[in-house]
Formats: C-alpha cells, structure tokens, sequence
C-alpha cells in the first residue's frame, strides 16, 4: 500500500485584499508590504511583480512571461490529453498507472494523481489540464487540490488550468462529454436552448454553470460551440446553436458574458475574478459547412466546401457574439479553430484551420483584433490514421510535415497553444527551426507572447492568490437543488409541440399508456467500449406511473408514447459517409449521409465533390450520388408503425430526441401528437404530456420534406431546404411550435422565425399580437 496524505492547506485573508491560501509543504511563504501579504510563489524571499496581487492581470503576466524559460514557456503551450479522475487506461488515452501499478493495487484514493500526469505537471511543466470524467465533486474538489499543490511546490509556482468540454446536457451524444461525475445540475443540449429563443436562459445558464464548474476546480469551459450549423447532416449540428446567426450570435454572447462575469466581492478586476470560467469559443472560423455531413474528427471529412460564397454569415457568432460581450469582460477569451480545411477560401492555402496564417494571424488576429488565447483541437500534429478512424492525428492539409514542423507551422499562423499533446519535445524542436529562420530573439520573443496570452487568463481567475477548494463546500453546490430546478425548468422550455391533432394532448392523469420497448444495436462508444445489442424501455417506469399508469400492451392502453431517436443510432459515432467495406470492394468509399429511417439511395447527389484528396487516396472525387446507405435504428420507424397498427383509432404520441435536421415524412402522419426534445429529458415531456407544464419551444432548425432537399441545399447556406408539411398543414421550418392555443406566434417568432405566416393565418396573428 502507497501512502499517501491529502495536502495541508494554509490561509490568511487580507485585510483589505484577497484571502490567500498555500500548501504547507509547497515551500511558499507569505511576503508582508505595505501591511498586505503576498506569496512568495518564486520562494526565493524576493517580491516580483507577478506575485503582486495589486496589479493588473496583464502587468503580472508580461512580468512572469518574461522570467520563463523557453523550456517552461513550452510546457505552458501544451494541453493535456483526456483525463480522468480516477484514471482510465484505454488503447486511445494510454496507459495510467500509480505508483507503477493500478489504482486498485497501489490502493490509492481515487482522486489520487497518476504517475502520468505527475510527468507531465513536473517534467513538461505543463499547466493545461481538460478533465473528461470524475467520480463526485468531492473527489474532484480533492483531485484539484493534489494538482494545485504539486505545482504551487514547482518552480514560479505557476498554478494548473483546468478545463472541460460542455458536461452539464443530460445525453452523452458529443464529442467528448462523459458527465461531472457525481450530480451537476442538467440543462436541454445547446441546441435544445435555441429552442428556447431566449438568450437570458443561456446567460443564467452560464452564471450557474460556471459556479458548479469554480466548484469541480474547473476554470476554463471548452464551449460553447457557436459554428454555424448550415449543414444539416452534420452530426455536431446538436452541440451548436443552430443555423441563424443572429440569434447563435446572441446566445454565444450571453453564454460567453454568463461563464465570465464575476460580479461584487468575487470580482478582481474589469469582471473577471473568482466565479469567472474563461470561455473558449469554438470552432473558428466555423466547422458547420462540411462537405457531405461528414465530420473533420476523420481524414474522409477534413473538408470544409462554400459553394454558396457564404463564408462570411459563419464569423457572425464570433465577431458580432463571442467578440462583443455586453459584460465588462468585453470578449470571449479564448478561441479553438477546427480541424476543417476551408477549401478554396481566402488565404490560397488547404490546410487545417490552425495551421493556416490567414485565418488566424490576418483574420482573427488581425481584422477582428483579437488578442486572448488561440488553441488548437486535439491532436492535430500526430499523424494521420485510416481514414474513417477518430483517435489519430488530424493533420490536414500538412500530412507530409513532420510533427515538429507542423509545431512550427502552427506557432507561426499565430496560435497559442497545442490541445492533446503532453510532451514539449516537438514544441521546443518548433522553436529551433525558427530560431533558424528567424533568430532567436525573433522567436523568443513570439513564444513570450503566448504565455502572456496564457498566463493572464490564470491570473484573471484569481489561481495565483487561490487555487484550493474545500472538497465539502463544492459536495454542497454542485448539483444542489436550487441549480438542478433551473436546469429543469430550462429543459421544459426547449421541449417544441410540433403535432397536436384533435388537441389529444394533454392526457388525462393515470391514463392507461403503453410504451413499447427499444432496440439499441451493438456499437462501440467513444471511451472504446463494446455495448451489446439489447432491449430496454425508454424511460423509467416509476417516473411514468407518477403520471399515468403504465400498461404491457396495446390493448390495454387508452394512448402510446413512441420514443424514437434521431436517425443513424442516436449519435453513439460522429462517424457519418465513409465505409471502409465500399472502398475494398472497388468503390472510393464514400457514402450518403441519411436522415431519414428507410435505406436511401442519392439519386440527387452532385456529380463530383467539391473538395477531395488524401495521401491514402488516387482520387479526387468523394462523390456518392446513385449509392445507398442504412440507419442503424431503422427499428423506430417499425416501432411506431407497428404501435399505431395495434392501437387503431387511439391516440400515438411521438417524442423524438433529435440531434439535428432529419426527415419526419415517414412517421408523422402515423403520429397523432409529435414532440421534440434535444437532450435526453423524460420528466419534462410528462410534464408536457400532462398538461402540468404547456409546451412553449420552438423549432431551432428546418425540418426537410425529404431526403432530395437535403441533397440539393448548400452546405454553407441555411434555410435552404423545403420543409415538411404536415398533415394539418403546419411546415415545419424554422421558428415553428405549438402550445395549447395552437401556433405560437409571440415577439420570438416576430423577431427570429423563418416565414411563420406559413403556419398562422392573419386572424390568428392579430390575435397572438
């Protein structure tokens, strides 16, 4: 058995300044000026600036920047691989171990640092750490505390970074969302808050968020996701905010401002301070117009296509949301490019977003004036593997460089920081070849101007003075009662009636309803484990019967509740138009992306693509009009059919858990009532269902007639697509919902709807008004 002690935490609260806390045995001791006190961080007895809380954020870092070494500026430019607390070995995230052997052998409490990321904190003084998993808040608090005072000890006593990819939606369907552990309160999807059209939700969203993210010892959110979601096959449409700028504009503003924005005692300075989560905005310059649905995760996706010369509607989130913040902190901090390949865009050069100079030192630096923190997504500087694999590196447009040039290359386009890597030998080769190219004082002067960037978003969120928890006090906030009503009352606002025929909604309580089962297929999720194929219901039949009274079989029930998920397996890949077996047998590989639950076949597919070219390809086209392709769920489709054979005349309530646009025509006629959710929420649809809440969401996309339309619109252009009209004559397109009255028409509608007249007479109109 390893011995281990939880770090000893020392405290002193200034008279009139920040209350400071230091690990006894990191070495720091207090220096007193002016009858203040000050860590002593450097430990050296001398009092530099940094150290001085007094000054500005800015001053403290360009004072530190200009003490490190190259070596630990490289550190600061790293980003750590996915962690998880405990520690998950995996083929993907590597090997993790305790003291040589497994957290279970070394019996170590789980909140306990590996010998990994002991590595990469002391030999790579990396200081950038993304959190993936944790077991509770209390152990995060405690895992928090072990990294603090691990590097507190370390020289500068620079203090650790902890970010997250969004955790607080109530589905594992993105990238990389595992959950907080423990509880955290639970909000609808991003997309699922478009629905709400309310950008003050989102705000309150992101003051609580942020609170319960300080709480885990999390101080940078790797969200929110503001690309333009033009594309409707994408499958990180549901992560965004949709396909009208103005309003993802206005919502990326309220949630930047919400997670930033410290406000009375807790402020340190221009808004910023001890609530505030630097926002990190992603995916410059917008990652929603690729090609074919296909996702950049993948080689058979790197491409980004605007044949609608629409590139400039995608910057709208950023310049006129993320860059423009109503709050004092004025704009988002930081800023993540995607993988894409803009192809045949400005700056003549087909690489990936990060490494292209145009895009970030011109436009984003340059033409926005944006000087915060510019990251890369993971992985981008490893090699490339096959060409429908997630876990390799995603080098596009630069597979023939070396990891150390594509290094150079991507400090040289202006960005910050490296995501995923945890070693700074290819940094430090980077800084060579410039040195090289440009002379050492050139480069170590471009290298100080990232760690100022980086540096200051730590000093703004009052580390230096306090990076400690008290793992009780987090166990108490995150997830408390007051945080997890909010969320819940944010996910009955995203919930869209779209159908409600004959006004069968709502159902009278204890209403005898019968729920039929659901087929989930065998898949492989993203942490790269095997789940079998099986049978479950889609909801849990105690809270059902807190409603109605849930019965075995059709005949029995006086209405049926269908759960159908989006089609393509409800999200368990991001993979989407690629299949390894197509191109062994003769074809290029690629494939139509479908929404809809039938096999379809692309007969309206263009001709020839319109980007194209791999090292592992002897062509260009990634063309697939006249293939066809399957759903792995065309089971839902079955099921309702099926339920509304046996129930007859009595009534068929579709809910449907979308993640982005799919095709509605094969089952909604079928379907006497259909809702909407995006995210995983059972109580809010009985809520709905009845009749103690009324439905007040509106649909954040467009609903295509078919597969046709789909094939036809223009990746970069939304609101291209002809909608579907039901068999109540009501077109599901952007805007559209239901309440008890009929069709929502409010100052919502007025102000963000696409052609609500399509669905409202004028009588009802003026009524509405």
């Amino acid at each position: 058995m390893i011995q281990e002690t939880e770090p000893k935490i020392l405290s002193k609260k200034n008279p009139k300044g920040p209350l400071l806390k230091w690990s006894a045995d990191s070495g720091v001791k207090l220096l007193e000026k002016d009858g203040l006190y000050f860590k002593d961080l450097a430990k050296d007895g001398n009092f530099y600036p940094y150290e001085d809380w007094r000054l500005s954020a800015q001053e403290r870092a360009e004072d530190l920047a200009s003490r490190l070494s190259i070596e630990q500026i490289a550190g600061l430019m790293l980003y750590s691989k996915h962690q998880f607390v405990p520690g998950l070995s995996s083929d993907y995230f590597g090997k993790v171990t305790y003291s040589g052997t497994s957290l279970q052998e070394a019996q170590v409490p789980v909140h306990a640092l590996s010998d990994q990321q002991k590595t990469f904190l002391t030999e790579d003084f990396l200081r950038h750490v993304l959190v993936v998993a944790v077991s509770s808040a209390e152990s995060s608090a405690k895992w928090n505390n072990r990294l603090q005072a691990l590097t507190e000890g370390l020289e500068w006593g620079i203090p650790v970074s902890v970010s997250s990819d969004p955790r607080h939606g109530t589905t594992v369907s993105f990238e990389f969302d595992a959950g907080a552990g423990g509880d955290i309160s639970h909000w609808p999807e991003s997309l699922g808050m478009t629905a709400a059209f309310d950008p003050e939700l989102v705000r309150k969203f992101g003051k609580i968020a942020s609170q319960e993210y300080r709480a885990l010892g999390i101080n940078t959110a790797l969200s929110p996701q503001i690309d333009l979601s033009t594309e409707p096959r994408w499958s990180r449409f549901g992560g965004s905010f949709g396909e009208h700028s103005g309003l993802s504009a206005e919502l990326a503003e309220a949630y930047c401002d919400g997670f930033q924005t410290s406000e009375g005692e807790k402020e340190i300075e221009d808004g910023w301070g001890y609530d505030s989560v630097n926002a990190m905005v992603k995916h410059w310059p917008g990652g929603g117009a690729v090609e074919g649905g296909r996702d950049a995760h993948f080689p058979c996706g790197k491409y980004s296509v605007y044949p609608g010369n629409n590139f400039e509607e995608h910057l709208i989130p950023f310049t006129e949301g993320a860059f423009k913040l109503k709050g004092k902190t004025k704009m988002a901090s930081a800023v993540m490019p995607y993988y894409t390949i803009i192809y045949g865009q400005p700056g003549g050069e087909n690489v990936g977003c990060s490494y292209s100079k145009y895009l970030v030192q011109d436009l984003l630096r340059g033409t926005c004036n944006y000087d915060g923190v510019v990251c890369t997504d993971w992985s981008i500087t490893a090699d490339e593997g096959p060409l429908d694999s997630m876990y390799s590196g995603k080098c596009w447009g630069v597979e023939h460089l070396s990891e150390p040039e594509r290094c150079y290359k991507v400090i040289m386009a202006g960005v910050d920081q490296f995501g995923g890597l945890n070693e700074k030998e290819n940094v430090l080769k980077a800084y060579e070849i410039g040195v090289k190219e440009h002379g050492e004082a050139f480069m170590k002067q471009r290298f100080q101007d990232s760690a100022r960037r980086l540096l200051k978003n730590i000093f703004r969120t009052g580390l230096f003075e306090n990076p400690y928890l008290v793992p009780e006090e987090s166990a108490r906030l995150v997830g408390c009662p007051e945080y997890m009503q909010e969320g819940f009352e944010a996910q009955l606002k995203s919930v869209v009636m779209l159908k409600n025929r004959n006004q069968v909604l709502p159902l009278k309580e204890k209403t005898k309803v019968y729920v039929p089962k659901q087929y989930i297929p065998a898949y492989t999720d993203w942490m790269e484990n095997q789940v079998k194929e099986h049978w479950e219901l889609p909801m849990n039949p105690g809270l059902l019967n807190k409603y109605f009274t849930l019965v075995d079989t059709p005949q029995e029930a006086e209405a049926a509740i269908c759960f159908l998920r989006q089609p393509d397996g409800a999200g368990f890949s991001l993979l989407g138009g690629y299949d390894a077996k197509d191109r062994e047998n003769g074809g290029n590989g690629y494939l139509p992306v479908s929404l809809q639950y039938r096999p379809y076949t692309a007969e309206k597919a263009r001709e020839h693509s319109i980007a194209g070219g791999d090292p592992q390809e002897d062509f260009i086209n990634r063309g697939y009009k006249g293939k066809t392709t399957e759903v792995d769920n065309e089971c839902d489709l079955d099921m309702l059919l099926d339920t509304r054979r046996q129930m007859g005349d009595k009534p068929v309530i579709a809910c449907v858990s979308m993640t982005g646009p799919m095709v509605m025509a094969e089952f909604e006629e079928a379907a006497d009532a259909i809702l909407t959710t995006f995210g995983n929420l059972p109580q809010a649809l009985m809520e709905i269902i009845s009749g103690r809440k009324e439905p007040s969401g509106l649909l954040p996309l467009q609903i295509p007639e078919n597969m046709d339309t789909v094939e036809e619109q223009y990746e970069d252009v939304p609101f291209d697509m002809i909608c579907h009209v039901d068999s109540e004559g009501h077109t599901y397109d952007f805007g559209y919902g239901l309440n008890w009255k009929g069709v929502i028409y409010d100052e919502r509608v007025r102000k963000y709807a696409h052609h609500p007249e399509k669905n409202i007479n004028k009588k009802d109109m003026e009524t509405e008004s």
